[in-house]
């Protein structure tokens, strides 16, 4: 019997200048009404006004979030062509330039703003995330320590960040190492239970280090508005099938970490083990799909196709459960092939072969990026 573990995706797009390719730094009024009307509650505002996010209602099934997902693209796409603009999902946008970006006009970002100064001007970094339910009756925060060693094989598929101020940084996913710039990211410590997470929580909203719980902003974290474990590791995906991709592959991976904590057979994690995800993480936004990881007892490093053959042996009956072999195939596609990133840098690299400047070479990833994010190869 196939697993009807629900789930939802949240997608982060740039808004593109149709004509230039250059990021808009204030969209019309009426182009962000359109979109309210369109999408209505789908539709989110993000920390700058280049940014819209779209969400999925909860959904069941692959197919269910694919057709949210193809619509709301194709809606927001529609609406913001007849402004001149259109939408680009990735980690960054490769023409951006952090400075003069504008905070969005709602409270909570205007907050974010006088709090955090020049670190949330230059957040111009574009996420996937992903919610999978878990029952009132497991505890979310050992789930976390559980799922928690297979973020950065997560990250290395989804990465799509390369470039950021119109130049080459060296990085797969760049966004994670600009998003470090943020507290209380990246890696979350090792909390003993749920219990013991919300004491930290309590200090934290006592000491007025925080307005709410909101304020944390893990790689994963329990979420503070539903009931389920969200991942917020990955880089937003241009092409559809790579966000479907991993979406699948983490809401597998929930799912058989469920079961070993209710089964009582839920391995220990240790303060070792969460420095060598750590580690791992490095090399993920580092090197991509190129990436080595640490994988005791193994005594060599492995590469992300033996990562990856160690996640099915590990999720065993998940896979059958959720009907995973559709994301498996699809992931081992994107290791073989290349993430965004390794396309961007391809892209790119060939245009400066032929003899074009820097502007003009960045210009040809952004369209190409364009072109994903419509579905199209």
């Amino acid at each position: 019997m196939r697993s009807t573990i629900r789930f939802g995706i949240e997608e982060e797009f740039f808004l593109s200048d149709l004509r230039t390719g250059d990021i808009v730094r204030r969209p019309p009024a009426a182009f962000v009404g359109d979109c309210r009307r369109a999408l209505g509650e789908r539709l989110s505002s993000e920390l700058l006004q280049c940014q819209l996010e779209t969400t999925t209602p909860v959904v069941s099934s692959r197919d269910e979030a694919r057709r949210h997902l193809v619509t709301s693209r194709a809606e927001l796409i529609r609406i913001a062509e007849r402004y001149g603009i259109t939408v680009v999902a990735a980690g960054t946008h490769p023409l951006a330039q952090w400075r003069g970006q504008l905070g969005s006009r709602a409270l909570r970002y205007r907050q974010l703003f006088d709090d955090f100064q020049i670190i949330a001007q230059r957040n111009l970094l574009c996420g996937l995330h992903v919610h999978a339910e878990v029952p009132p009756t497991v505890d979310r925060i050992l789930l976390m320590n559980q799922v928690m060693r297979w973020l950065p094989m997560l990250l290395a598929l989804s990465a799509s960040s390369p470039f950021w101020a119109r130049r080459d940084t060296g990085m797969m996913s760049y966004r994670q190492s600009a998003y470090d710039e943020w507290p209380r990211t990246g890696i979350p410590r090792l909390f003993r239970d749920e219990d013991e997470y919300r004491r930290y929580i309590s200090v934290l909203i006592a000491a007025r280090a925080i307005p709410d719980e909101s304020h944390i902003w893990w790689a994963i974290r329990p979420s503070s508005r539903y009931p389920t474990l969200e991942l917020r590791i990955a880089d937003s995906c241009p092409r559809l099938d790579d966000a479907i991709c991993i979406a699948d592959l983490f809401r597998t991976l929930v799912h058989q970490q469920i079961g070993a904590i209710q089964s009582g057979v839920a391995q220990c994690s240790d303060g070792i083990e969460r420095l060598l995800i750590e580690e791992d993480r490095w090399q993920a936004k580092r090197f991509g799909v190129g990436a080595r990881f640490i994988s005791p007892p193994a005594a060599e490093p492995l590469d992300l196709s033996s990562t990856l053959d160690r996640f099915v042996t590990t999720c065993g009956s998940a896979l059958d459960e959720i009907d995973t072999a559709w994301a498996i195939d699809h992931a081992r596609t994107i290791i073989r092939c290349g993430s965004s990133a390794d396309r961007q840098r391809a892209i790119h690299a060939d245009a400066r072969a032929r003899g074009l400047p820097e502007r003009q070479a960045l210009r040809q990833v952004v369209d190409a990026l364009v072109a994903e994010t419509r579905g199209q190869s």
